[in-house]
């Protein structure tokens, strides 16, 4: 019996947002409406999301003792996650410095401060959170030494999920233990490298031959690629009105990773994960925008 649904080992950040007509040229200033402050950071938001869906969550992550990193653990608490995993001190909270244009595109420069502070000391020392959970999930936005260790302390039967955001080369080792590796197409050729193909089948085809269990694409407007070794399958996306995509990427990761641990099949749960992700971008900022399970319907 699982105490949690899922895990999330990541990243904690203010996003500082301001809105411009368009984001500019090297060089070129550009005025912007008012600066907003609000929860982010990748494994923040995961974590948020899937409480807000319903999910029995926590997190592992570390924040600055300052106000951005108050802004954050009350976001936790408000969202329903367990914030016994997130360490305090070390460095100011990381920051995410994003510029939203009006078709809702986004651009973000991250500052890490104490996500950069998250050692494998410290996920040595959440063995017990580790044993807890029955989905760990995980991004790139912390040191990848400690995503590395994540992977050598996973309990046996837990499930691991990586969105390698941003993206770098993955050591074997942390390749062979996603179940899925979820990328977007930047993600897929930065993994691939030259070996990148022309389309997502190709992009798909190529992560598993570097040893994940399964692969997700995420393909915006266009919906997503799911593969997992059996064959490849397509997942529609849904349409809505875009008002902000901050954050909407992390709603999926986390929506997929709660259903899969559920027992939900891969396409099944990437379906269930695009109407999350659609929901989310309907509305401004990230934590702020994720549906809960009643505005989502049923998975």
């Amino acid at each position: 019996m699982y105490d949690y649904d899922l895990l999330v080992v990541g990243s904690a950040n203010a996003d500082l947002v301001i809105g411009v007509e368009r984001r500019p040229a090297a060089g070129e200033t550009v005025l912007g409406g008012d600066l907003s402050t609000h929860p982010g950071g990748k494994g923040a938001n995961q974590a948020v999301a899937a409480a807000r869906l319903g999910a029995r969550t926590a997190l592992l992550a570390r924040v600055g003792d300052d106000g951005h990193g108050r802004l954050l653990l009350d976001s936790l608490r408000s969202a329903g996650v367990d914030p016994s995993g997130v360490l305090e001190g070390g460095a100011p909270t990381g920051v995410a410095l994003i510029t939203v244009d009006p078709s809702g595109d986004n651009s973000i420069v991250v500052s890490p401060g104490a996500n950069a502070r998250l050692t494998p000391a410290d996920v040595r020392a959440a063995e017990g959170l580790l044993r807890a959970s029955r989905v760990v999930s995980a991004q790139l936005e912390i040191p990848l030494e400690t995503v590395v260790e994540v992977v050598r302390n996973l309990p046996s039967g837990t499930r691991f999920v990586l969105n390698p955001s941003p993206p770098r080369s993955l050591p074997a080792e942390v390749l062979a233990a996603c179940d899925p590796l979820i990328v977007n197409e930047h993600e897929a050729r930065v993994v691939l490298g030259e070996a990148a193909g022309a389309d997502p089948e190709d992009w798909a085809r190529g992560l598993l031959a570097m040893g994940p269990r399964s692969v997700v694409v995420t393909l915006g407007a266009e919906g997503a690629l799911v593969h997992d070794g059996s064959g490849a399958a397509r997942v529609a996306s849904v349409k809505v009105d875009a008002v902000d995509t901050t954050g909407a990427g992390d709603a999926f990761t986390a929506a997929l990773a709660w259903r899969l641990g559920a027992g939900a099949g891969l396409a099944r749960a990437a379906g269930y994960a695009a109407r999350v992700g659609a929901a989310a971008v309907t509305k401004a900022g990230a934590q702020e925008s994720y549906p809960t399970a009643e505005e989502v319907g049923q998975p």
